[in-house]
Parts: C-alpha cells; sequence; structure tokens
C-alpha cells in the first residue's frame, strides 16, 4: 500500500482508505460476520484509516467499528468521524451536542480519541454559526486529547473556501467530485495547498454510477448520465475492464490528494480493490472513457443551502 502525506499535518494516509458507511447499512443489508471481516481485511492490506459518521446506520456504523476495533490494537489504524449530521433532516451543530457527539462516538467505537473528526455535510448549516461556534468547540475538545485533527466535509466545492476564508482547518474531506466524471476537487487543490490544509477525496464511483451495479433508488443521477456512464461502462467491458476498475485507479492517483475513501462490507470487494491499485492504469482506455464522459463533465446536484451551492449544472 502506498501511503502520502496529510497537508502539514505529518500525518501519512493510506491512498486508499476504509469507509465504513456500508457497516450502517446504507446501501443494503449486510452480513454482520463479514462486515466485520471486511474491516480486518482492510487493515491486513494496509489500508488502515477508517471514515465514519454517526449518521451512518444512525449510529450502527460507529457501534459495528467498535466491535471489529475491539482487539485491534488503537496504534493500528487512524480513526476519522464526523458530528452535526445524525439524520437525513436532523442536523445539530451547537457547542454542547459537539461535545456530546464525540463522547458517544467515542463510546460507541471504544476508544479514548479520535484521529480526525469533521463537521459533517456543512452546507446543510449556517457556515457562519459553524466557523463561529462549531469548530471552536471541537477546537477545545481538540485541546483535551479527545481529538487529534480537526476539519469539515460536505458536497459543493464552495463551502471549503467560504470555511478557509475565515478560519484555520486541518483537514477537508469532499465526495463525488474527484473521480472519472467529475473532477471539480482538483481545481480546488492549489488553494488547499495554500492553506496548507490535509486532502482527502471520497466515493470513487460516486455512490455505484461507475460500476456495473444497479445505481440506489435515491441516486439523483439524470437520463443523461446514466445513459452517458452506461455507454462508457460497456465500452470498457468490451475492452475486457470493469469500469469501476478505471474509476478506482483515476481517484487514488491524484498526488496531492492524501487519501481516497470507500467502504464495502464484502471483504472479498476490500481484497479486490487493493489489487486494482497495484495494477498500472490503462492510459489509452482512460482516454477513451473521458472523451465518452465528456458530455456530462463536472455534472452535479445541488444539495443544502442555495447559497453554499456551485452554479447550477447545465
Amino acid at each position: 500500500m502506498q501511503y502520502r502525506d496529510l497537508g502539514t499535518t505529518g500525518w501519512q494516509l493510506p491512498v486508499l482508505s476504509f469507509g465504513a458507511s456500508s457497516l450502517g447499512q446504507e446501501f443494503q443489508p449486510i452480513d454482520i460476520p463479514l462486515a466485520l471481516r471486511a474491516v480486518h481485511v482492510a487493515l491486513d492490506h494496509g489500508i488502515n484509516f477508517i471514515d465514519t459518521s454517526p449518521f451512518y446506520g444512525r449510529g450502527m456504523s460507529e457501534v459495528m467499528l467498535g466491535v471489529a476495533l475491539r482487539d485491534v490494537p488503537r496504534d493500528r489504524y487512524l480513526l476519522c468521524t464526523k458530528l452535526g449530521r445524525y439524520s437525513t433532516e436532523h442536523f445539530d451543530f451547537s457547542p454542547r451536542r459537539v461535545a456530546e457527539s464525540v463522547d458517544i462516538s467515542l463510546q460507541r467505537m471504544g476508544v479514548d480519541h479520535l484521529d480526525i473528526c469533521l463537521c459533517h455535510d456543512i452546507e446543510f448549516a449556517d457556515i457562519s454559526y459553524v466557523v463561529q461556534e462549531t469548530l471552536p468547540a471541537l477546537r477545545r475538545i481538540q485541546e483535551q486529547g479527545k481529538v487529534r485533527l480537526v476539519g469539515v466535509s460536505g458536497y459543493p466545492m464552495k463551502i471549503f473556501r467560504e470555511v478557509l476564508d475565515q478560519t484555520e482547518l486541518d483537514v477537508v474531506l469532499s465526495y463525488n467530485h474527484y473521480t472519472l466524471q467529475n473532477t471539480m476537487f482538483a481545481d480546488l487543490v492549489p488553494y488547499l495547498k495554500q492553506k496548507g490544509v490535509g486532502i482527502m477525496n471520497a466515493a470513487p464511483f460516486s455512490a455505484r454510477l461507475l460500476t456495473n451495479a444497479p445505481l440506489p433508488f435515491w441516486h439523483r443521477a439524470t437520463d443523461q448520465v446514466r445513459a452517458t456512464v452506461r455507454r462508457a461502462a460497456e465500452h470498457c467491458q468490451n475492452r475486457g475492464v470493469d469500469i469501476a476498475q478505471l474509476a478506482l485507479q483515476f481517484s487514488v492517483a491524484h498526488p496531492e490528494m492524501a487519501t481516497c475513501v470507500t467502504g464495502s462490507a464484502n471483504p472479498e470487494r476490500i481484497t479486490q480493490w487493493a489489487g486494482w491499485i497495484d495494477e498500472p492504469i490503462d492510459q489509452q482506455l482512460l482516454k477513451e472513457v473521458l472523451d465518452l464522459l465528456q458530455p456530462i463533465h463536472n455534472w452535479f446536484y445541488l444539495e443544502g443551502r442555495p447559497e453554499y451551492n456551485d452554479s447550477a449544472p447545465a
């Protein structure tokens, strides 16, 4: 497993990290013994950074991790969770809930500190409040040693400048914005580097869009997006390659992004991904697929408060 520097933190993360949303049954019901084994298989492959949230399975993901990691030495993995988002509609970024959320997450996962804690999906909040109240509360907890690094996560690109123009962060996490189909996060890299922020990417498959698997019922891809990606997937298949392999290889390849987070409750899938990223990317096929996806390049959907969204997609 290759490791990269996380900004100016002095840390290194694996280029592929384990996303534990799947342990919370966010996509489908899970086989619990298999899901617990997936965590250990990830660690065995050197995938020692784990990302979760109380939102994933409404606490189930954190509880499952607590079981999976019970007998694993704490120095064998780095653990990231989030706060502020607790259900589809329930958000609470108040200082009181910050303190409660960190303590609950620690208890669920059976650890005495979080390596990273992120304010989750801040585009749904008043970002001025997050800057003035939430982040200072989280910094106070950092001073107590319960959290080591502090940051934010979310969907629109605009939110990261909105925060970093007002305060400092250790890290940021973006999802669905550095994939075969959408590379908007790469445009933000020079700004983030200037700010000395650790850069983390997530969701190389864009919630199954860039795979051959059926999309979840809640996926927002338009008919044009679905049809265009289907053509690209068929082109890969005709060349004997799974588009998911190309998607993962592409998303882990950016040298300035410390890691790419994705997850599965299937240990065989984890092993497959670890193998894929060790293989050289087919540059000719990549060019062909990017050309096929050009009509929907940087398509995105709207999320959160209107004022924090990027310019409307075409």
